[in-house]
């Protein structure tokens, strides 16, 4: 009869490749990026990844599936095993526009993903080339009027936050403009930096680096409050737009059935992260504050994001191909 339970026992440890007493996976840990290398998803990631590696003492590699605003990654995601070998950079396009703009997509938020970890909050930025005449708000209404459908505002795809951010400002505005969606921030920066598209509300924690090496203008930045990291750049209420607040943010998130004792214990490492002095002041260089939490807190941040967007893309009559 021992004989039988200890093989039963060993089976069943074998079934979830888990360090019971660490409530870690046991084996390589990918974290999987829904944008093209050089976003602020991925930069984001890659921060994370390093130090988890470290941490846990096992590869943890970060792996991008570019493309539809992150929804390829996400529906990946979702249809990996719940053993904590394959995490989300969750991201407020797959996970809070997406659902109301993509009523037929192949994943639910709520059924097919774990809370993890809520890893920081970002404005976009405006920016643009440093060829552009127009490198104030005011300016650049001003030049979308004089140039109905013609000004271009790069994204990083469809339906992402950047292209939400542009529909708001058109709106706000009363202005036309051209938008040009890319698989990811880093391939749209550097037709922006190149001359090739004009404008974008990228994500802080992409452009920062482009702006701090001038080769991309900082126009304005779009939460409430200037971030720390950028203290000179006005935001939009400051330009003559009060209200206007269009983030982008970024959690890890787990395939829907990851038991909760993988994800507290993940959750609890993660928020060590983020205390880490230089952790938090890279963080706040690229504009990513208000990270962390408990995976409850995250859940619900994600659901009071939904139902946010679906407000904005219904008021607004945003369509994208499905």
């Amino acid at each position: 009869m021992q004989r039988r339970t200890f093989v039963a026992g060993a089976a069943a440890s074998l079934a979830v490749p888990m360090l019971g007493a660490q409530n870690l996976p046991n084996g390589p840990i990918r974290i999987v990026v829904g944008f093209a290398p050089g976003g602020g998803t991925d930069i984001l990631a890659r921060v994370i990844a390093q130090k988890l590696q470290a941490m846990w003492n096992t590869t943890v590699i970060v792996e991008n599936k570019a493309g539809a605003a992150g929804m390829i990654a996400a529906e990946y995601v979702s249809k990996q095993a719940s053993d904590g070998t394959t995490l989300l950079m969750a991201h407020i396009n797959s996970h809070a526009i997406a659902p109301a703009l993509m009523p037929r997509m192949n994943y639910s938020v709520e059924r097919d993903f774990a809370p993890v970890i809520l890893v920081g909050v970002t404005p976009n930025l405006l920016i643009c080339n440093e060829q552009q005449p127009a490198k104030t708000v005011k300016d650049l209404v001003e030049l979308c009027r004089k140039n109905p459908g013609r000004v271009t505002f790069g994204s990083a795809g469809n339906g992402s936050a950047q292209h939400l951010a542009l529909e708001m400002f058109k709106l706000a505005a009363k202005v036309e403009a051209i938008h040009v969606p890319y698989k990811g921030s880093g391939p749209m920066l550097t037709d922006l930096i190149g001359g090739q598209i004009q404008y974008s509300f990228d994500t802080m924690t992409a452009a920062t680096p482009h702006v701090k090496s001038g080769k991309a203008i900082a126009i304005a930045q779009t939460r409430q409050k200037r971030a720390k990291g950028h203290p000179n750049v006005p935001t939009m209420a400051e330009s003559g737009f009060p209200g206007f607040e269009a983030t982008t943010w970024y959690g890890l998130a787990g395939p829907g059935k990851l038991p909760t004792p993988i994800a507290k214990r993940m959750n609890e490492d993660i928020n060590k992260i983020l205390l880490m002095p230089d952790v938090a002041e890279k963080f706040q260089q690229y504009g990513a504050e208000d990270g962390g939490g408990s995976t409850e807190k995250f859940g619900a941040f994600i659901k009071a994001e939904a139902k946010k967007w679906a407000k904005v893309v219904k008021d607004a009559n945003v369509k994208v191909d499905s």
